[in-house]
């Protein structure tokens, strides 16, 4: 499969459509594999909680666009903030595992998000509402 601008112009549609103004495309063959690779399409606006994933690192590469990730504190005050663009040579970031993170969409973005599976839902505590 070719990762291009066709690609990326499909799954940014579907985001811009999603009411929750962000779409995956995953990559990885089934929930159940041992890496989750996907394109992850967001529009400004769109909202994601400060969450965690207790289990695994997660790496953002951010293909287009402009975001800011957030490292948090247990309590959800920000304590980090990293500035993405690629024009600028800031392409992605590492998320450490157990790390309180979120981001903010500043222009149509689309990152290529890859953690450890198999899949698993966030639980209640691993969410900062």
């Amino acid at each position: 499969m070719l990762l291009n601008d066709k690609l990326l112009d499909e799954v940014t549609s579907r985001a811009k459509a999603s009411e929750r103004l962000r779409m995956n495309y995953n990559l990885h063959e089934s929930l159940d594999a041992k890496a989750q690779r996907l394109l992850n399409a967001l529009e400004p606006g769109t909202s994601l909680p400060v969450h965690r994933h207790r289990h695994t690192a997660e790496t953002y590469i951010l293909l287009r666009g402009r975001i800011d990730v957030m490292f948090c504190d247990a309590a959800g005050q920000e304590i980090e903030r990293f500035a993405l663009d690629p024009h600028t040579g800031n392409y992605g970031v590492h998320i450490p595992a157990g790390q309180w993170h979120t981001l903010e969409v500043h222009e149509s973005a689309v990152i290529l998000e890859v953690k450890d599976g198999p899949y698993a839902p966030l639980a209640p505590e691993d969410l900062l509402t």
